[in-house]
């Protein structure tokens, strides 16, 4: 019964730890990833940081080095309590199984005296003639054979006691060593994270002393965003208006034809029967001033496919550059002045020099330059999107393009050191949130 409950005990710490060590893995890959991050900060950093400048990109730099450090300080934290609580259980499985193994030694020490004392063979026997009838002469006799039997067993119980007792002091052991190296690491962490907090405080004050040239890059920033806002809807506007005249002008041909194929049947038919009767000529559908811009955008066959291929592919479109990360969402958001601004797609901070890529297929509708750098918008039937903050493009006005192909290659920001391409999405003249378009990344 007593070995029966130690097997369920150990059967419960086995559990257990089992369960730590699966968080503590999980812990210690979370703790390789920031420590990777950290050090492509910190290779960035280096670099922006010999620039005797100070920049913007400095200071993002170091925001983003202090919270991934502050995020790994904290993942240590768990890993020390998950190693706590792992050498608490150890302690006590330890204590537990020295507690069995010290049983186990006194019971088998007792039981070797009582086999000592009564050793001789004709204690023995006298023992079992002794016996009131045959059953418990029987009985006596199984019962020295199983004294033989349990003592085999017992001694084997401790030597297994005893093992098991060496593996737990072994992780004890393991874990205390680990702690120790994950406390020293905690505490360079804590060094190097106050730092990089004195190294923010210099930066700002470096900052602070050219605020007017800050508000100024930031006013230009906003100024570029603005207007390449407006060139999109105008470029859609523009598209769309020639999409209405070019319906209306086919429709009216159509009718044209339509029209004078009745007027000579018509003719056709009075002469040869000469009848007088009217003829009555039916009116054609066609674009109007009145039809809606789906209408409109999706006039022709061709379109219409094309607008349901690109519907068809919805979350599933890829990413206009192939490495990036999002630095601007879509929506409302206050810069670092606290100006509150509205975003109409994404702005994706990718590697300097990154090839901008169409994200399905389509024609190029307009290349226009702002400020500097170039913006293209291509049309997929009903839907547009356009990619800005090219400093090169590798398509023309009105060239057909396929998905994924390269449309240009994104410009570096001389102010902050960082390649961004701003993306956005459209049905019809309404930007549309592209996390729902593209593929999770």
């Amino acid at each position: 019964m007593k070995f029966f409950k130690a097997a369920l005990f150990a059967l419960f710490v086995f559990i257990a730890v089992s369960a730590h060590a699966q968080s503590s893995a999980e812990l210690k890959h979370q703790r390789e990833v920031l420590t990777q991050q950290l050090d492509q900060l910190n290779h960035e950093y280096q670099e922006t940081s010999n620039n005797k400048k100070t920049t913007l990109k400095q200071l993002n730099l170091l925001k983003q080095q202090i919270g991934i450090r502050e995020e790994k300080i904290n993942n240590i934290n768990s890993e020390v309590r998950n190693l706590d609580n792992q050498i608490s259980e150890s302690n006590n499985s330890v204590r537990s199984l020295q507690s069995q193994l010290d049983q186990l030694k006194k019971e088998y020490a007792a039981m070797v005296l009582f086999t000592y004392r009564n050793q001789s063979a004709y204690n023995k026997l006298m023992f079992i003639f002794a016996a009131k009838d045959f059953n418990q002469a029987y009985r006596r006799l199984k019962y020295l054979q199983q004294i033989g039997t349990y003592r085999e067993r017992q001694a084997k119980y401790i030597q297994e006691t005893q093992g098991e007792l060496h593996v737990k002091i072994g992780e004890l052991d393991k874990n205390k060593k680990e702690k120790s190296n994950l406390l020293v690491d905690q505490e360079k962490e804590k060094k190097t994270l106050g730092e990089e907090k004195n190294a923010q405080v210099q930066v700002v004050a470096d900052l602070s002393k050219h605020e007017g040239l800050l508000k100024q890059q930031q006013q230009d920033v906003q100024k570029k965003i603005s207007r390449t806002n407006r060139e999109i809807s105008n470029a859609i506007r523009r598209e769309i208006e020639e999409a209405r005249r070019k319906a209306e002008e086919q429709a009216r041909a159509e009718a044209r034809a339509a029209a004078a194929r009745k007027a000579a049947e018509a003719k056709a038919e009075r002469a040869e029967k000469a009848d007088t009767k009217e003829v009555y000529i039916p009116k054609i559908k066609a674009i109007t001033k009145n039809s809606s811009d789906r209408e409109v955008l999706n006039a022709t066959p061709e379109a219409a496919k094309l607008s349901s291929d690109f519907l068809g592919n919805k979350g599933s479109l890829p990413w206009p550059v192939a490495a990036g990360s999002i630095k601007q969402g879509f929506g409302i958001y206050y810069d670092n002045v606290g100006i509150k601004n509205e975003s109409d797609g994404w702005g994706i901070k990718t590697n300097t020099g990154a090839s901008v890529r169409a994200v399905f297929q389509g024609e190029v509708s307009s290349i226009i330059n702002v400020l500097g750098t170039w913006l293209v918008v291509i049309k997929h039937g009903e839907y547009f999107t356009a990619y800005s903050n090219l400093k090169s493009v590798s398509v023309s006005d009105g060239q057909k393009v396929s998905t994924k192909q390269v449309i240009g290659t994104v410009a570096t920001d001389s102010s902050t050191g960082e390649a961004i391409v701003n993306f956005a999405l459209y049905k019809g003249k309404v930007p549309v949130n592209p996390k729902i378009w593209l593929v999770s990344n």
